[in-house]
């Protein structure tokens, strides 16, 4: 029994909170007046603060950031400039957004290896060049056919085509996910995985590590490589205060040969397939991709991989058409897409503006955290108020009680300017998918919040003119009769709710 209190008192989570706590408490004492210096360092301190207001201000980056921060510093005029400092100068990032970069650069031809079909996009639908052409001449993410598209509505069916497609895999197979927990689900790929790796395919298996902080065993990834399969623990949670600790891989991603890829909101735990109850039943939403559409998300995987030490691919030598052209018939165009923090390219923020920006019958949307910054609310308002029916659906149940309360803090605004919000009363609604006048459509990682928007790397797919569309639409309304449509009355707030609710939402851009 002392053994094991043991094992779990210096297991790695509570080595890496307790340095923390260190952290900040070492640095409350040096600023907060009980150091025999503090007199001479308040002027020092209070200097840096007015410097570190000046460069905030004149940073390329969102206003609401700028805000927070300025309001912070303003809040604890001593404390806030050092805490910028430690937070964003003290860490050293540039290394790892360099490498990126590289691999970025090193991969962009391989991207074109099944041709260039935008002239053809253009030629038969011109009104989606601006979309179109912006992902591919902008953001990087060319345009694809020769591809079927196929939407899951659950995590129950989206698991099933997942083993299935899985058993057929023959050259390799990649893996990248924010959150692997222990259970069936996981258990289930493993499973695959591992005897796929005995057969000689190429597996690998990446995810983020404060996404998986709490839901896998210590010593996973040695777990993992004794199985054969490769892994990769993407930007490592160190005990140390960092600006780079923000920027986490969001993505959820399954790529099999290059042929057949799928993403969307699922993460591999068991109540993203309803296996076990956590807020209800579980609503969820993803797409497979089969075909030239599939081999971008290969690249994209790789990019992130080979951000490794040492670890140089080949990116050409995994395109799957190489001796023989791809075969699938065309179901409309496909442009999958990422997003990066480390430019100033916004690319999911992007996507989803255009597609509102161009509405002009309908657009649906369902997300489950409703958080936008100024220039997605004012697209959605002005929307509405141009005759555009504009839905969102949230969930009723929620996993995070502050977000839930500064979603809702925006719901007055939408409403009154003619934005339909519904709540679905099921459980918890965690997909992310934006459809519009039944000609393109949206499916992926990104949710309507900062941190998702901004931080994190995401990806997606963009879907001109497929039957796909209309399978999101489909589930959409099919949603509605399982959600209630919040009216203006039901937000009216008390004086203590307004003020709360508005303090919280300068702080929107840290949740």
């Amino acid at each position: 029994m002392k053994k094991e209190i043991s094992r779990v008192l210096f297991r790695r989570r509570v080595f890496v909170i307790l340095t923390l706590l260190l952290q900040i408490a070492f640095i409350v004492f040096l600023i907060a007046g009980t150091s025999i210096f503090f007199h001479y360092t308040q002027w020092f301190l209070n200097i840096i603060s007015i410097i570190v207001c000046i460069h905030v201000l004149n940073r390329h980056t969102k206003a609401a950031y700028k805000l927070t921060w300025i309001f912070l510093i303003m809040l604890v005029p001593i404390f806030g400039g050092a805490l910028y400092i430690f937070f964003h100068i003290v860490s050293n990032p540039r290394k790892f957004k360099h490498l990126l970069k590289q691999n970025i650069r090193e991969s962009y031809g391989a991207f074109f290896l099944g041709g260039d079909c935008l002239p053809d996009l253009v030629r038969i639908y011109p009104e989606f060049r601006p979309q179109a052409h912006y992902l591919q001449e902008c953001a990087g993410f060319p345009l694809y056919t020769n591809t079927r598209s196929q939407y899951f509505d659950s995590g129950e069916s989206y698991f099933r085509r997942v083993l299935t497609e899985l058993e057929k895999a023959r050259r390799y197979i990649f893996l990248e996910f924010f959150i692997l927990k222990e259970g069936g689900m996981l258990n289930s790929i493993i499973s695959i995985l591992e005897r796929k790796a005995g057969e000689g395919l190429d597996v690998r298996l990446m995810y983020d590590d404060l996404g998986c902080f709490m839901s896998l065993p210590p010593g996973f990834k040695e777990m993992m490589e004794k199985k054969g399969i490769k892994c990769f623990v993407f930007n490592p949670f160190r005990p140390i205060l960092s600006s780079l600790q923000n920027n986490r891989d969001h993505r959820k991603l399954i790529v099999i040969d290059g042929m057949v890829a799928f993403t969307g909101g699922l993460n591999i735990a068991d109540e993203y397939i309803n296996a076990v109850d956590r807020f209800g039943h579980w609503k969820d939403a993803a797409i497979m991709l089969e075909g030239e559409g599939a081999w971008p998300f290969s690249l994209i995987f790789l990019q992130m991989w080979n951000l490794q030490p040492g670890i140089t691919d080949n990116y050409e030598s995994f395109f799957p058409w190489n001796e023989s052209p791809c075969e699938i018939q065309p179901d409309g165009f496909v442009q999958p897409y990422a997003d990066s923090p480390v430019d100033e390219e916004n690319v999911g923020e992007h996507v989803y503006i255009q597609i509102i920006n161009k509405a002009k019958k309908y657009v649906y949307i369902t997300t489950p955290y409703l958080i936008p910054d100024g220039t997605l609310i004012s697209a959605l308002m002005l929307a509405a108020k141009s005759g555009v029916d504009v839905r969102i659906i949230t969930p009723y149940r929620w996993d995070k009680r502050i977000v839930a309360f500064v979603s809702r803090s925006y719901y007055r605004q939408l409403i009154s300017a003619g934005v339909k919000v519904y709540e679905y009363t099921s459980g918890f609604n965690h997909g992310k998918i934006f459809v519009c006048d039944d000609i393109i459509a949206t499916v992926g990682t990104t949710n309507l919040d900062y941190r998702s928007l901004y931080l994190h790397f995401e990806c997606g797919v963009l879907i001109y003119r497929s039957e796909a569309v209309h399978a999101v639409k489909k589930d959409f309304l099919q949603t509605l009769p399982l959600s209630h449509r919040v009216t203006l009355k039901e937000c009216a707030r008390n004086a203590f709710q307004r003020i709360a609710s508005d303090l919280m939402r300068i702080f929107a851009p840290l949740m």
